[in-house]
Order: C-alpha cells, then sequence, then structure tokens
C-alpha cells in the first residue's frame, strides 16, 4: 500500500529537509507497518491527517530541547513523530513488545534519527533511574492509570502531556484521587494543532503541584531512603 503524498499543511510542522523523512515513515507505516499488525490495514489512506499530523502537533506543548519519553509508543505514536518533526529533542520509545521495538529500531536506523532510543519495557522499568522533561502517550490507557505509569517519569519541572479525545473532561474527573494522591497540579485540557488540520489534537498536561518536593521512587530491588530527583 502506498500512502497519499502529504498535504500542504505538513509544511507547517515538518521542515523540509525533515518532511522527507516523515513521508519515509509514512511509507513505512503503510507497508511493514500494516504487514506486522502495527496499524490497520485500513489506515494507510488517511495516515497524514489521522496518525502523522495528528501527532506532530503535539509539539506545540513540548519546549525546546526538551527530552522526551513516549511510553507504549507501538508504531512510533506520537514519539517517533515528534523526534522526525523536532530535532531538538531527545526521544525515547518505550515498548514492552519485541515486534513493535524491532520495527522503531528498523525506522530509526533507516531514518538516521539521532537522539532516539528503543527501550523494550514497561514504563514502570524506568521508575527510580530516568526522569525526562515531557512524559507523552496516545491512547494507552485511562488517565488514572496513566498518572501511575508516567508521573514517576516526570522531572520535577516536566509534566505529563497525553493524547485524548472528546473523554478528557471526564477522564480527568475519574483521576481526582489519583491526581491528589501523586501530587500533581490541576490538569490542563490542551486543544492544539487548529491552524494546521480539520481535526485538531486533544491533549491533557500534568505538572507536579510542588516541584520542590518531588521524590525519585526507588528503583525494583532497591533498599534505602528514597533519593531526592534532580530532574
Amino acid at each position: 500500500m502506498v500512502p497519499p503524498p502529504p498535504p500542504p499543511s505538513a509544511q507547517a510542522v515538518f521542515a523540509p529537509d525533515r518532511l522527507e523523512l516523515a513521508v519515509r515513515y509514512a511509507e513505512l507505516l503503510a507497508t511493514e507497518g500494516v504487514v506486522r499488525g502495527l496499524i490497520g490495514p485500513r489506515e494507510g489512506s488517511r495516515l497524514w491527517e489521522r496518525h502523522l499530523l495528528n501527532c506532530a502537533v503535539l509539539g506545540e506543548l513540548v519546549p525546546r530541547g526538551s527530552s522526551v519519553c513516549d511510553i507504549g509508543s507501538g508504531a512510533g505514536l506520537p514519539g517517533l513523530v515528534l523526534a522526525i518533526a523536532r530535532p531538538d529533542l531527545t526521544v525515547t520509545l518505550v515498548e514492552p513488545l519485541l515486534r513493535r521495538t524491532t520495527f522503531l529500531d528498523e525506522v530509526v536506523t533507516e531514518l538516521g534519527l539521532t537522539g532516539v532510543e528503543v527501550h523494550r519495557g514497561r514504563a514502570d522499568s524506568l521508575h527510580g533511574t530516568h526522569t525526562f522533561d515531557v512524559v507523552t502517550s496516545r491512547a494507552v490507557a485511562p488517565l488514572d492509570r496513566l498518572l501511575a505509569w508516567s508521573m514517576p517519569l516526570v522531572a520535577p519541572t516536566g509534566a505529563l502531556v497525553a493524547m485524548k479525545g472528546s473523554s478528557a473532561a471526564d477522564e480527568i474527573a475519574a483521576a481526582e484521587a489519583v491526581l491528589r494522591q501523586l501530587g500533581c497540579a490541576a490538569p490542563e485540557i490542551h486543544s492544539v494543532g487548529a491552524t494546521v488540520t480539520d481535526s485538531p489534537s486533544t491533549a491533557i498536561r500534568v505538572a507536579w503541584a510542588e516541584p520542590a518536593r518531588v521524590r525519585l521512587p526507588r528503583p525494583k530491588g532497591s533498599s534505602g531512603k528514597k533519593r531526592r530527583n534532580r530532574g
């Protein structure tokens, strides 16, 4: 399957040299991604609007030079798209399934992406050892569960930035107890990409309520006092 050419709006989020990479990534999604069951066979005709542009506009909420962790990265959405659109970012793609990490490794190598690491494992395998400026995700889990996986990876001055749909407000309400327990600030709902696509993306941004009091959890199997999170 050959995906359609990029729409003119793609130039708003991909610089000319990066657009070439995005086109090749779209081709890989439409071929190997479908063959390996990473995206549905009907997605090829709408890769740009539904996937690439939909994810690239999330960059509006990612500060320049950020370290980004994309949990449950799957076929690389949104983490790999952000890495293509934003070479100023360092991106870690976290995915537990071998067939998916194999695909991600192949894409990173073929596109020659620097500053991108593929980590095979669950998000909690990095708890206590890594923190990031931004932790992203797309269609991974409801917010209450997502917070437990993501916030231990968020640096004191960083934020969780999760792509969501029309249920964003309901998910925030359902996660109220978890937000309080973890010490999170009030979540923000953002609509991104209004000037790029006819279907803007919705994202929930969650930061820490008191950055100075954030603590890094202990790695699994460790003992002793918790280390303070230095970011």
